[in-house]
């Protein structure tokens, strides 16, 4: 079981490496000039030691020093020098331009994705999460991208070319040099295959801590009404707790990169000291040539602890990265067909047959739902809470799509016509209010962002809305948050329904549309929303049955299922459900 746990994981990684590399093949060019530029770094750079021991032999001792050669020596250092740190500059640019691209890249997908994504993954998944998936884990991807880019490559080039230099030096010493490398290869294996599956379960502690601080300052009033504060912060100490661990365990096998591979260093630079002096004794190598290989081993050695750190940071990197994958490979909801209709001008004849819908298969909600609505009535539908009113909104909208049966529009199955069509053809105001960051024009220009200022303060004047923005420092350009800012819920509402009045779509969807206002402001909004309605087919959610006494049709749902339609007088001449609702209201 165990072995199946690593190769999943393992395959897992590869699958992961796969979709990076599919990133970075856009910007082979640049991945091309990177290694070149890396392997002249290398080349030039190793070969700086052997000229510095060429110098080294010319200094034969006291009044026998090749000055001119010295000389002549130091100038070849000088300007492989020069060449190196241009080369190092360029390299340096490729990568950063390669990791911030593909960086670019990654994130526009998954922001992309989520404006694809349906419904049910959003609300089946914490939002603080999803924000820790593309922002924070994102960015710690391009920290172990870059470093990869930065130091993997030249590593590897450098262990191989310092390798191949000293295998041309003398044949001997090198095998004393290549006999101590195995364990440097053991010790990144073990740091390698530690770490990980402990940064994958630091990033998504990470995510749950981001989602509980993004839920408690969205609702902080919510905390403080309740007195949640000692609950949320029991919450916050747990989650962090088990972030301090799981960390600590990932940085603590992180850490052992450095003193483990300098260890390996001291091994190999002392076999060579010791093993070389006794060739040099027996005059199998000279003292600049000891020298070089002293420089050899050191530099050979060096690369083992910046890539057993490069492998740290990429398992790091690669977690991060297979939680960005989870959502850019999420299924997106199903496409509009190629041959999808566009809804325009429509009449509101909307038809429900057989419909079976539930958000989860063992827990059923709607079933055999019927229903037909003619142009231009008005449906209210009531009954207790999780009977399934909102839900059917969801399905009338097409944020949901039905198991079973179909809902046609205008004789059309809603799942022929494009989605934007439909939801444009809709007018929705909900008891959830949302607006976005901007001034109150903006936010109720919304759905007509070409309407005239004189459009959008008639439509502010029908909600009642304009007395109220008049107020505010800068009237309609008054610049407000996404949450509202210092306005009241029943204001952010006004301004929700102003926004559909400046529409005027053929249908309508008011689920609990008034449910912030006051009595006295909400008398005349519904005189306005019977100016409105007129003529256009709606569909009411209420809760206060005195705000729909004067629908065409009353739908009463309990289960999923509509036990009672009729008038508001046929309805209680019935003395039945929604009689008993109705006066349960009116008891007093």
């Amino acid at each position: 079981m165990a072995d199946k746990s690593k190769t999943d994981k393992k395959q897992g990684q590869m699958e992961t490496l796969g979709k990076v590399l599919n990133y970075i093949r856009k910007y082979w060019f640049l991945v091309g000039l990177s290694l070149i530029l890396a392997a002249v770094t290398v080349a030039l750079t190793l070969y700086v030691p052997i000229l510095t021991g060429d110098a080294v032999d010319l200094l034969l001792g006291k009044g026998s020093v090749d000055f001119d050669g010295v000389f002549r020596i130091m100038i070849k250092i000088g300007i492989a020098v020069l060449i190196t740190a241009l080369a190092q500059w360029v390299m340096n640019t490729c990568n950063n331009h390669i990791t911030y691209h593909v960086v670019k890249d990654i994130r526009e997908d998954a922001f992309h994705r989520l404006e694809e994504l349906p419904l049910k993954y959003l609300d089946a998944h914490a939002y603080g999460d999803i924000v820790s998936r593309v922002v924070a884990d994102v960015d710690t991807f391009a920290d172990g991208l870059l470093m990869g880019f930065t130091q993997l490559f030249t590593g590897v080039l450098t262990i191989f070319g310092t390798l191949i230099f000293m295998l041309v030096t003398n044949v001997p010493i090198a095998l004393v040099v290549v006999c101590i490398t195995p364990v440097s290869f053991l010790v990144a294996k073990f740091i390698a295959t530690r770490t990980f599956s402990m940064f994958k379960l630091q990033s998504e502690t990470r995510g749950e801590q981001t989602a509980l601080i993004e839920e408690m300052i969205g609702n902080q009033k919510i905390v403080k009404t309740f007195s949640r504060e000692e609950a949320v912060k029991e919450q916050f100490r747990e989650i962090n707790g088990r972030l301090e661990k799981c960390s600590l365990k990932a940085i603590f096998f992180s850490s052992l990169t450095n003193p483990c591979t300098r260890f390996v260093n001291s091994l190999v630079y002392a076999g060579v000291g010791i093993f070389g002096a006794f060739v040099a004794i027996r005059g199998g190598i000279s003292v600049g040539r000891l020298s070089c290989f002293l420089s050899y081993a050191n530099q050979y050695t060096k690369p083992f602890n910046e890539i057993s750190g490069v492998v740290t940071e990429l398992q790091n990197a690669l977690a991060c990265a297979a939680r960005i994958f989870e959502l850019i490979d999420e299924q997106p909801q199903t496409p509009d067909g190629e041959d999808a209709k566009e809804l325009t001008a429509a009449r509101g004849n909307v038809k429900l047959e057989n419909v079976y819908f539930s958000y989860v298969p063992e827990q059923k909600l709607i079933e055999n739902f019927n229903l037909e609505v003619k142009p231009g009535q008005r449906v209210a539908i009531v009954g207790p809470t999780g009977c399934g009113k909102t839900t059917l909104i969801n399905l009338l909208m097409r944020f949901y799509d039905v198991n079973s049966g179909r809902i046609l529009v205008d004789g059309t199955d809603i799942r022929e016509l494009t989605r934007g069509s439909l939801r444009t053809s809709y007018g929705m105001v909900l008891q959830e209010t949302w607006l976005r960051a901007g001034t109150i024009r903006d936010n109720i220009r919304m759905g007509k962002p070409e309407a005239a200022d004189e459009e959008v303060t008639a439509a502010a004047k029908s909600a009642h809305a304009h007395s109220f923005i008049k107020r505010l420092p800068k009237g309609y350009d008054t610049v407000i948050t996404e949450d509202g800012g210092s306005l009241s819920q029943g204001q952010k509402q006004l301004l929700c329904i102003a926004r559909v009045m400046l529409c005027l779509p053929p249908m309508l969807i008011l689920d609990e549309a008034t449910s912030s206002i006051d009595t006295r402001t909400e008398l005349k909004i519904q005189n306005a929303f019977a100016a409105m309605m007129e003529g256009r087919t709606s569909f009411i959610v209420a809760h206060r049955l005195s705000t729909i006494q004067e629908a065409d049709i009353i739908l009463v749902m309990k289960d999923g299922n509509i036990i009672e339609q009729g008038s508001h007088e046929s309805l209680l001449a019935k003395g039945g459900f929604y009689a008993n609702l109705y006066y349960s209201q009116f008891a007093g």
